[in-house]
């Protein structure tokens, strides 16, 4: 009603003095329908992000790309994602969630849909960089609009465990779509569409909200940073036919340069992408490298294993997702019902029991593709899918509480920036090392070698994942204490 009373106009038959209306206010967030939205779209975007792990032999083979090359087929997304996600934080806190929320939206239907009609690998690398780009616009302004919507602690930890379960879901349910389809090309028009729909259902039901900042936004940093990822990724990618070529090295000097290149940017603008003071929190290092763990770690292994699998074990991409739901469904069960135990068990000690758990379901699979058999993996998918689950439940709630409320945006872009840094370093990192033994013309020995090297590291890393945590939180207390 107050809208309607805002612009009533008053008769007086006394004559009085002009007056100024006071500013329409914006109507109050529908909490139930912001978080079913920025879910369903969360969970349309890592359904784009994961439908590639099952459809990745069928994709290489139709795209003609060589093995050494099918890392750009999974890194296109991420590699937008991590370039764009700090940008898109910063604008959606500037200029508008909601408007930013509903651009990626927008975006990611339109682009997915062109990466159906892509025909080369370099069309489709870039369709899936686009993606990515998109999909930073959603993930970076869906938890502003949630924090905003759910303004109480209670409030917000319930919708943080809700959205960090559809993180879980869009996993799950991304390769299933891809293995479900008759071709590869028709589960990215069925995911454009859908992102299409939850777009024109946003523009009624979303309300804007914002933390405008005086200034223009970091774009010299954001180009700096964009550039940095893309050096980082192709060195990742060439380094597999030879890390002490000059090329390799040009490009690592090149991510070093390019990164300094950022801070700097970053300690003098007056908008900065990200405030480089955070970084002296513990709570927003243990977000931090959390996420950046998580991709090396656990996305970096998971997005390469299920075409391991079919092209080891002769797994149908089908039968590869049944069983990598597995996985998925048990981290989807799990982070959606991590917020009933989050008052005994902190968001920092979830991220140390989700690391650890994790390093020890993938020492359990070491030997599996040696001796042909996927039942051997079913214990480390369980215990793997329990960690997941405790990884994406505290991670948003973890980077929205890091930062101020009005820059709740910037802390959800900060947290999986790193995340997707990590994702396209360990994609590569992970394809790397699982052919790295295989010669020209081998067979699938040399892949079962390397992957058993793949799991080692991915194990070795959320080990050093879970010691950095929980060193942070032992400093947050020690800091606490001293205060």
């Amino acid at each position: 009603m107050s809208e309607f009373n805002d612009r009533t106009i008053s008769v007086d038959t006394a004559p009085s003095a002009p007056t100024t209306a006071p500013p329409a206010q914006p109507p109050p967030p529908h909490p139930r329908a912001t978080l079913t939205l920025t879910s369903a779209a969360t969970a349309i975007t890592l359904m784009t992000y994961t439908a590639p792990m099952v459809t990745l032999p069928r994709t290489a083979a139709a795209l003609h790309t060589p093995l050494s090359a099918q890392a750009w087929l999974l890194n296109g997304t991420p590699l937008g994602l991590a370039a764009l996600l700090l940008v898109a934080g910063s604008l959606a806190d500037d200029y508008g969630r909601r408007r930013i929320f509903l651009t990626g939206t927008l975006a990611l239907g339109l682009t997915t849909v062109l990466g159906a009609f892509a025909g080369s690998t370099w069309q489709f690398t870039l369709a899936r960089v686009a993606q990515g780009a998109a999909s930073a616009a959603i993930l970076a302004s869906s938890l502003g609009l949630l924090v905003h919507a759910f303004p109480t602690p209670r409030g917000r930890l319930h919708a943080t465990g809700v959205w960090g379960a559809f993180v879980s879901g869009g996993i799950a349910m991304g390769p299933l779509i891809g293995g479900a389809m008759p071709d590869w090309r028709a589960a990215y028009g069925v995911l454009g569409a859908a992102a299409l729909v939850v777009a024109a259902l946003g523009t009624r039901a979303l309300t804007e909200s914002r933390a405008p900042r005086p200034g223009r936004p970091d774009l010299a940093g954001a180009i700096a940073f964009g550039l940095a990822l893309v050096a980082l990724v192709a060195a990742l990618t060439l380094g597999r036919d030879g890390w002490l070529r000059a090329p390799v090295g040009g490009l690592f000097a090149a991510t070093l340069v390019l990164l300094a290149v950022f801070a700097a940017v970053e300690r003098r603008t007056a908008t900065p992408m990200i405030d480089l003071a955070l970084f002296r929190s513990p709570r927003f290092l243990a977000s931090s490298v959390g996420g950046l763990f998580t991709g090396l770690a656990v996305i970096g292994l998971f997005s390469f294993l299920p075409a391991l699998l079919q092209q080891v074990l002769g797994m149908s991409a089908m039968n590869t997702a049944w069983l990598f739901l597995l996985w998925s469904g048990l981290s989807f069960a799990v982070a959606l019902q991590a917020k009933r135990f989050a008052h005994r068990v902190p968001p920092r000690r979830q991220l140390v029991i989700g690391f650890a758990l994790h390093a020890i379901a993938v020492l359990t699979m070491l030997g599996a593709l040696d001796a042909g058999s996927w039942t051997r993996l079913l214990p480390g998918l369980v215990i793997g899918g329990v960690g997941s689950g405790l990884l994406n439940a505290a991670l948003p709630l973890l980077a929205v509480e890091s930062v101020p409320a009005q820059r709740a945006a910037m802390g959800s872009g900060a947290q999986q920036t790193f995340r997707y840094i990590g994702s396209c370093a360990g994609v590569a990192l992970t394809i790397a090392l699982a052919t790295s033994a295989v010669s020209p013309g081998g067979g699938a020995s040399g892949l079962v070698h390397g992957a058993d090297l793949a799991m080692t590291v991915s194990a070795v890393l959320a080990a050093v994942a879970a010691l950095g945590v929980a060193a942070f939180g032992r400093t947050a207390v020690s800091a606490g204490v001293s205060r």
